[in-house]
């Protein structure tokens, strides 16, 4: 914490000295967005507490705090950070943005994960596969957007393990910490955990043979003490259907959106845990 203070006022005294050169300029600058950064190393035991209200936001116009979060299908969806940094999750050929996004994230499991032809024009284009049998690590902030990955094992065609061939990705806008699962095919180690941090929104895949089984992505949801989940990655309602049963024995709130948007906020966020589905275009 001391040196959480220290760093905040050497930066505020470097800012006053910097306001203080330019105070005769004839241009102005822009003060940059500094991303919000999400606790790391959360404990498992520890109980959460959240905000009180959770609105399904549709307006047309978000306010600062608030991020668009739509889903496009599949595993993909795109998010737009209030600074209007875009974002598409697991970019493939098949699925895409309306727009080229700033940033896309990429998963190798499967050719719906990954893009063999991505749009030149993506600033930031994120393999959540390593080369050369180093992990990918990302660490990147873009604007108001503090971006990050974990990695986790895959299983391989012949049920061999493929290390760190997924990336979780993490992305930390306007005060909220938001996962992205991608093509997850294990529970949680206490390791993964305490990288992640505290998390308030996760995209999982709920297709229950593919990636987890419905028992192990309750375990994950268990261990995430995450108070949203949006699905994904599902194949058809009865698939749907059959993961927000068993969340609604486990006393899980379920909400079904009319249309592919929110706007998420930390003010937002639901008191009972809450799953939340939004169908794709």
């Amino acid at each position: 914490m001391a040196g959480r203070r220290a760093r905040k006022l050497g930066r505020l005294a470097a800012g006053m000295l910097l306001a203080a050169f330019a105070a005769g300029a004839d241009t102005e600058r822009a003060e940059a967005v500094e991303p919000e950064r999400c606790p790391r190393l959360i404990a498992w035991e520890m109980p959460r507490v959240v905000p009180a209200a959770f609105r399904l936001a549709q307006a047309d116009g978000e306010a600062e705090s608030e991020v668009r979060l739509t889903f496009l299908g599949h595993a993909t969806f795109l998010i737009e950070s209030p600074a209007g940094v875009t974002i598409a999750t697991d970019y493939n050929d098949a699925i895409r943005p309306p727009a080229t996004p700033r940033i896309a994230t990429m998963n190798r499991a499967h050719i719906t994960h990954y893009s063999l032809n991505p749009d030149p024009g993506i600033e930031h284009l994120l393999p959540g596969w390593g080369e050369g049998g180093a992990p990918a690590r990302y660490d990147l902030t873009v604007d108001d957007v503090w971006l990050r990955n974990v990695t986790t094992n895959i299983r391989g065609g012949m049920g061999e393990t493929i290390r760190d061939a997924n990336s979780m990705f993490v992305f930390e806008v306007a005060g909220l910490c938001i996962l992205h699962l991608g093509h997850l095919h294990h529970v949680l180690t206490r390791e993964h955990l305490d990288a992640l941090g505290r998390i308030d929104v996760v995209l999982a895949p709920v297709d229950g043979s593919y990636t987890l089984d419905i028992e192990g992505m309750l375990e994950v949801l268990d261990q995430l003490q995450v108070p949203l989940v949006v699905p994904m990655h599902f194949f058809g309602t009865a698939t749907l259907n059959r993961f927000l049963s068993r969340l609604g024995e486990e006393n899980w709130d379920v909400q079904v959106s009319d249309g592919p948007s929110v706007l998420l906020s930390r003010d937002s966020l639901p008191v009972r845990r809450t799953v939340l589905v939004l169908p794709g275009y």
